[in-house]
Order: C-alpha cells, then structure tokens, then sequence
C-alpha cells in the first residue's frame, strides 16, 4: 500500500515500473492491463484508480434516487464538463459497496491538468536542494530528547529552493517523476480548485448559478465531496518503504500518551496543508506560554494558603467579641432580617486566598505575559512562514481565490484597473443595505443577550429574598434573637449559593444563545457576499467573536463592575426597575466581591470547556463508534478506502474557526479577569494539553481529509487577541481597585491605623445606620426588636447625628483618589513594559531576515542563468541545418543546466 507522500528525494520511479498501494510490483512489460486488475482486485484499501497507476485525487458519492432525474441530469453534465477540463473519472457500481445503494465516483488530475492550474494557482515547487545551513546546536540537547520525535517524522521533507511553478519553464523544477512531483495535498487543493468552478450546465445554456460543487452539495446531487486518506491509521502500510503518513501521525501525535512530546508540524503541513498546520503550530506555542502563567498562578494561590493565619481581617470577623457584636442591616427588602457580621466568617476566609497581596503582583506579571506571548508567536510565525515558503502568500491568496459565490451573484462587472480585465463587483447601494441590516441584527442579538443577563440578576435578587425568607422563618420557629446569616450547607453563605446558582443559569443560557449565533453569524456573512474566502473568514470571525465576548463575558462584567457599586445606603436604596419592582439592587459579601467573581468564572470557564471537550471528544465516538468498528472487522477486499473515509465525519470550511473561537475565549477568561482567579490559567494549561491531543485524534480518526488550504498566519485572530491584551490590562487594573478590597486595606494601613497594622479595619469601613419610625423595607418583628437601635452596611458614610450624616466621609475619598491613582500608574506601568517589550523583540528574527534575503538573491541568479542558457540552447539550434528531435537534445539541454544550477 503507498502511502502517496510525493516526496521527491524517497524514491525515483523507474521508466515501465511503479510500486502500487495493494504493494504488489507490477512490471507493465510483463503484465496486462487485465492482469494487473486481477492482483489489484483482491484489495481494494487502494489510492489508486483499477489500473493501479493513476492516484484518486478527489471522490465525489451519490445516491441513485428513483424520482432523482434533474439530480442525474446535473451529474451527466457536470462530469462531462469535469472531463472536457481534462480530468478523468472512474465510478464504483453501487453494487460494489457496503449498503448497495451508494455510488462512487473517483476523479484523477493528470500531469498537464496539475500543470496548468499549479501554474495558475502560482504554487511553490522545488527546483534545487538548499545549500543553506541550517539549525544550531542547542545547549543540554540531552534535556530535550525524551520529548523530540524521530527526525524523519519531524521533517519528513528534504529543504529546497523553490519557485513559483511555471509550465513553460518545467525543465527548471527538479521534476524527478511527474505522478509524485505534486504532494497529494497540493493535488486535491487543485482539483477542488475546479471542482469549485465547473458548472453543471449543459453547452448553449448561460446559467451561472449552477456552478462548483459546494451547489451540487447544498441541493442533493452529489452526497459527499473529500480527498482520501492515504491508509488506515492504526495499522503500518504493508510496505515498509512506503510508510503511511496518516499512521505516522496517529502513532507519534494523535494519541493521548503522547502528550508530554513536541507536535511533528512539518508533517501536519505536509499531509493537511499549511492552514492546519499554523493552527497546532499556534496552539502548541500558546499552551507552551501558559506554563509559566499556571507556575506563577500556582504560586500566588499558595502565598494565599500560606498566609491564611495571618489574615486579620477575618479574624476580626469571626470574632465573637468583634464580628459577633456587630449587627448588619437587613441586605434585602420585608424578607431580610438583622444579622451578625461573624456570619461570614467562612466566606471571608475563602475571598483572601484570591484576593491577597500576590494578586496585585500576578495582574501584573499577566500584563507582562501577554505582551510576551504574542511578539514571541509573532517571531515564531515569521519562521515557519519561511520555513513552510509563505512569505509572499497573502497577495497571491487575496487575488485569486475569489468565492464561487461572489462570481455568481454579482451580475455587475467592471474593469479592474490593476489586471485591465473585467470582474464582478457589488453595487454600493447594495452594499450599504447589506451592511445596514446586518448592523441591525448584530445589535438586536447583543441586546437579546443582554436582556438575558438582565434575566439573571433578577434572578438572582429573587432567589436571595427568597433564602432570607426561608432563614427568617427558621428565626421566628426557634424564637432566638441570635440574628445571623443561615449557612446553606457548611460553609456556603445564602449570597455564595445565589451566586452558584445563577452561574450555572447563565452558563446554560450561554450554550443555548450560542447554538442561534452561529446560524446568525453565518447568514449575516452569507447576505454581505464577500469577495474572498479571507474576507468571508476575517467578517464571520468578527461577528461571531462579538456575539461570544458579549454572551461569556458579559456576567463576569455585571459581577466585577456594577454588582454592589449602585446600592445606595439604608433608607435610601437604589433598585433595579424603580422601587415599584420591589428589586434592591445587589450588595457584595462582607468579604468583597472577588469571590463572586471568582466563583463566576469557574463556573463559566470550566463548564465550557468540560462541555467542549464532550462534544469534541465523546460525542464523535460514540457516533461514529459503530462505522470504526465495522471498518475495522471487515477485510480490506470487501471494504473500500473510500468507503472507510465516507462514512468519517465532514471537516468543513469553518472546522478551524471553531477551533480557534474556543481558544480565543479561555484567552480571554486567563487575561481579562485573571485577578480574580490565578489558578485560571492552570485550568487553561490541563485543558489545552488534552485539546491538543483531541484536536489531533479527530482529524487523524473521525474527520474526512480535508482539503489542503494555505495560511500564512493566524489572520484576524491575531488582531483579536491583540485588542483583548490591551483590554485585560484595563480590566485587570479595575478589578483590583473597584473589586478587590486591597487598596480601602492599603489606605487603611497607612493613613488611618494607629498601629500600622489591619486592626480596627472592619469597624472602619463599616458605616453606621439608626432604626427609625417602621420603614416601609423592614417586616413588623424585626423593626419592633430593632427600633431606635443602630445596624451597620459596608460604605464610608457619616454615622446619625452628624451635621452631615449619611453622606460621604473624607476617608471614602481618599480610597476614591488612591483607587484612580492605582489604576493610572498600572496600566502606565504596564502599557510602557508592554511597548517596550514589543519594541526590544523584532517580529522577525534577523537569521529568519537574512535567510529570506539569500535565498531570494539565489533564486534570482539561478533563473537568470537559466534563462541564458536557454536562449545558448535556442541559438545553437538556429545554425544546426538538420534540425534534431526536442529528444536528442534534451539531455545536453539538461546537461548544461545541471553544471549552471
């Protein structure tokens, strides 16, 4: 069985002889056309056409309905098109296959076909062995071999010179033998290439619209589209020199035991295409980075245990004689009672492992880290870019892959001033309508999201009430004038499990909302017809990030910036829809809003990605559970290598945004509200490192091939992840100043306590209220034990009886002024590391720089010598007055350009 790799440097076919997949030698001197099927017959887990030469570069199926006549109509018109553009087709009887109701119909690209359309794709060839050192010996290499992979898996590929591919000029490629000069993933690019713009229409009709496969898909004709794997995965090629690729990367990198090794890129490129390849490329690098965002994480969690006995805070509170003699008002309406301040005592304890000392120092250090991680990818991408021959790649792909889509419903053409050709193009007022009914639907499903955050907090005011009505009448049954907070469990306080609950709400209304914003992003991006697939791409991944920053982040915004910010002061309560709602607006926890939100994010982070890791990796199993078994207990003679793939799931175009998406948002929950939560990025670490290996179990076992596409950089995910890095630094420093109780702690410290310690910090930020005459928010028992008495909330505010009681102390603006004073000297002291840092670190590494430099200066002096030597060689023929056969002088022709090259 050939493994179809198309290396160039492997091995050389010998002119009369091939090795084929079923691994039979077949000597076409000896043997006949029928012969040759006879011993191919028996396997059919071939990629190879009957004939055992010509490689199955594409595979379409269908079914043969009864009432499918305009179905079969399109099939004949369309293949007779797909061979008049010069492709060759073989179908399999449905007879032939398993359920005896599927056809297949097996397309070949011959050598001028590849030729032409490489020309016209301009796809990079090799024309000469690269003489350019490369590697550098790395220090303590012995520390690294227990996670290096074996060289040929690592690069599977010699290093060439290569140039754009030229059909005039094929004697300049290093053209060894033709049916393995085109990788098998360049092959299928150039056969969907035209399968993605032969119509279906018979000759004399002009009916654009039925053109390119992804139609003939969308309405039923053809049931499937996909290039094939080269073999099984989980058993070696019968022939050992032809070793399988796709087994390669199963053993080496789809299994999970491999997750301690380096990723084989060159090979994902290789057999996947260069889009796949800076995926993993950028996933492994970004899960390398976080290690030492969780190392540091870890270590300011743990400075929080360690210094849990130190914390006076709490101790304060759980007091008896402190916390225990301090009565606090009621936290919600009629419902609420009095309640003692020692009540809190666990979740105190809870808030300062999060919210301590180190949690300033770790906001910073993630600022730094950030900045770090995408200009060392950016250097990392700048050298696989040369490495993988995608320097100048962008230009090409934005030029020629114009949409199927975009050619058949702009009917309007005109000149296009750079190719004086003429092209479709999109009418502005079209335009302008298109976009404006896509901002429309952008902001009625945000505000649809926000409405439903709005959903929550209600919730949540209503769940709390009801606690405090359950813990109010457990006071009235015992008759005890002991008020405290009726812990829900052992250390849960009634806000703590309001808070958990609605967590677990909003996640669920997240994974619902996010089941309609793909429909919608996608039909928003449809309707604005792009011209490019790199426009189509850059616009969806623009709304559909919109739509998800909105959905998960959105609660984590409520829960840091506005929950207990707006709550007023007894007597006078701010609420939610007007006091008529009877909706007081939410208070923090005694021990600050931090653990809230900390709590949110857990929540949220970890739910999407235990979910995330169901869909991706489960589900697929056992859906396709059934199929991979079959496939593996039936013999290869009865189970063909297309029906294997046919029945593996469909990557499809946007298979990758996905990937990228999930990606992008645990981003964005380690970098915007990781002061919050250290051990965030931990989590990301262990998920990551399973995601890796999932991601490549599903594309090595349960996905179709896909066809190979080229990307020279992460595209607009790049400019998004640089946006949520400027931004976590803002967020980060708001939490730490409106959220975390450290800078009122810092103010206390140093301008307000006598003993330049913590003690008296409680009773200081505690404001004190008196009882009056029955308000209308308090129910009849508790003002009667109550009244004339004072209870206290958290606030900085003059106490009854002062000139200007119930307002605003100095001390609440000294907090205020350091609270803006902290946040204007981190984020400049951030933003001016970050820029620093990004100025220090070039994008591109000067070897990379010279690298490039040399080898464009090589390949210029290779053509012009090429060039010369052709114009000696048509010069001399001139004066040769019997002109001898383009035969007889092929081999001085050669001869000359090998001693130029």
């Amino acid at each position: 069985e050939s493994s179809g790799n198309g290396s160039l440097s492997q091995k050389t076919s010998l002119p009369g002889h091939r090795e084929v997949s079923s691994g039979v030698s077949v000597s076409f001197s000896t043997h006949s056309p029928s012969a040759v099927k006879e011993k191919l017959q028996p396997n059919k887990d071939t990629v190879f056409f009957r004939d055992g030469v010509r490689r199955i570069d594409f595979v379409l199926s269908y079914v043969d309905e009864k009432d499918g006549e305009k179905k079969q109509e399109r099939r004949r018109a369309f293949e007779a098109n797909l061979e008049k553009a010069g492709l060759e087709l073989e179908t399999e009887d449905k007879s032939d296959s398993k359920d005896q109701k599927t056809y297949f119909l097996k397309i070949h690209a011959p050598w001028d076909v590849l030729a032409t359309h490489a020309d016209v794709l301009k796809v990079k060839v090799p024309f000469k062995e690269s003489d350019i050192p490369h590697g550098q010996d790395v220090p303590l290499e012995w520390l690294s071999r227990p996670f290096r992979l074996p060289e040929h898996i690592m690069n599977p590929e010699p290093d060439y010179f290569t140039y754009h591919f030229d059909k005039t000029k094929t004697d300049f490629f290093l053209i060894r033998d033709k049916d393995t000069f085109f990788p098998p993933s360049t092959r299928n690019r150039i056969v969907f290439y035209i399968l993605g713009r032969c119509s279906y229409y018979k000759e004399g009709q002009k009916d654009k619209d039925k053109t390119g496969i992804k139609r003939l898909l969308s309405n039923g004709t053809y049931t499937a589209a996909f290039p094939l794997h080269d073999c099984r995965y989980w058993k070696r090629a019968r022939n050992a020199e032809c070793e399988s690729e796709r087994y390669n990367l199963y053993k080496h990198w789809a299994r999970f035991l491999c997750f301690y090794k380096e990723q084989p890129l060159n090979l994902i490129k290789k057999y996947y295409g260069e889009k796949i390849g800076i995926y993993f490329a950028w996933l492994g690098f970004y899960t390398e980075m976080l290690f030492f965002a969780a190392v540091m994480g870890f270590i300011c969690f743990t400075y929080g245990v360690l210094s849990y006995d130190d914390n006076i805070t709490s101790k304060e509170i759980c007091d008896p004689n402190v916390g225990g003699s301090i009565v606090m008002c009621p936290l919600c309406d009629k419902n609420c009672t009095f309640w003692t301040l020692n009540s809190t005592c666990h979740s105190s304890w809870q808030s300062h492992l999060f919210d301590n000392e180190g949690t300033v120092f770790f906001a910073i250090f993630m600022g730094i880290w950030v900045t770090l991680f995408l200009e060392f990818w950016k250097r990392r991408q700048a050298r696989l870019e040369y490495e993988w021959d995608l320097v100048d790649f962008e230009e090409e792909q934005q030029q020629l892959q114009i949409r199927p889509e975009f050619e058949i419903r702009c009917t309007n053409r005109r000149l296009n001033k750079i190719t004086q050709e003429m092209e479709p193009y999109l009418p502005l007022h079209s335009r302008c309508a298109r976009y404006c009914l896509s901002g429309a639907t952008v902001l009625f499903w945000i505000s649809l999201i926000l409405a439903c955050i709005t959903g929550v907090i209600a919730y949540r005011l209503a769940v709390y009430a009801s606690f405090a009505s359950i813990i109010g009448n457990h006071e009235g049954e015992t008759g005890s004038h002991e008020n405290k907070i009726l812990l829900v469990g052992g250390l849960i306080t009634p806000q703590l499990a309001t808070s958990v609950t609605a967590s677990c709400i909003n996640f669920v209304i997240i994974m619902i909302l996010n089941f309609f914003y793909e429909k919608v992003a996608i039909w928003i991006t449809d309707m604005e017809i792009p011209k490019t697939h790199l426009e189509y791409e850059n616009r969806l991944i623009t709304k559909m990030f919109l739509f998800q920053f909105v959905n998960y982040y959105s609660s984590c915004f409520y829960v840091a910036f506005f929950k207990g910010k707006f709550v007023g002061y007894p007597g006078n309560y701010t609420y939610m829809f007007g006091k008529w709602k009877k909706f007081r607006n939410e208070e923090c926890d005694p021990g600050g809003c931090l653990i809230e939100l900390t709590t949110q994010l857990l929540i949220v982070m970890a739910g999407k990605q235990l979910w995330g890791n169901i869909q991706e990796a489960l589900l697929p199993l056992m859906r396709n559970w059934w199929s991979s078994r079959k496939g593996r207990h039936n013999p290869e003679n009865h189970y063909s290598r297309w029906e294997q793939d046919h029945v593996l799931q469909n990557f499809s175009q946007l298979g990758l945004f996905y990937e990228y998406l999930e990606m992008v948002i645990q981003f964005g929950f380690i970098t915007l509200f990781v002061a919050s939560f250290p051990l965030a990025p931990l989590l990301a670490l262990f998920n990551n490192i399973l995601e890796i290996r999932v991601d490549a179990w599903k594309f090595t076992t349960q996905f179709r091939r896909p066809v190979a596409s080229k990307a020279r950089n992460i595209g607009a995910w790049q400019e998004i992840l640089n946006a949520v890095a400027i931004l976590s630094v803002v967020t980060n420093a708001f939490i730490m100043a409106f959220t975390s109780d450290m800078i009122p702690r810092m103010v206390y410290l140093y301008a307000y306590s006598n003993s330049t310690s913590m003690k008296g910090y409680i009773n200081s930020s505690l404001s004190e209220y008196r009882i009056p005459i029955k308000p209308q928010t308090m129910t009849e028992d508790s003002w009667l034990r109550h009244f004339n008495k004072t209870c206290r909330y958290r606030d900085y505010r003059h106490p009854p009886g002062h000139e200007n009681e119930y307002s605003h102390t100095m001390q609440f603006w000294h907090i205020l002024a350091a609270k803006m004073a902290f946040i204007i000297i981190m984020e400049h002291v951030v933003f001016v590391v970050k820029f620093f840092i990004a100025w220090m670190i070039p994008d591109v590494p000067s070897d990379v720089k010279a690298r490039i430099k040399r080898e464009r200066y090589l390949i210029q002096e290779y053509l012009h010598n090429y060039e010369v030597e052709t114009l000696k060689l048509q010069l001399s023929a001139s004066f040769i007055t019997d002109p001898q056969s383009e035969l007889s002088l092929t081999p001085d022709r050669h001869e000359m350009l090998s001693e130029c090259l």
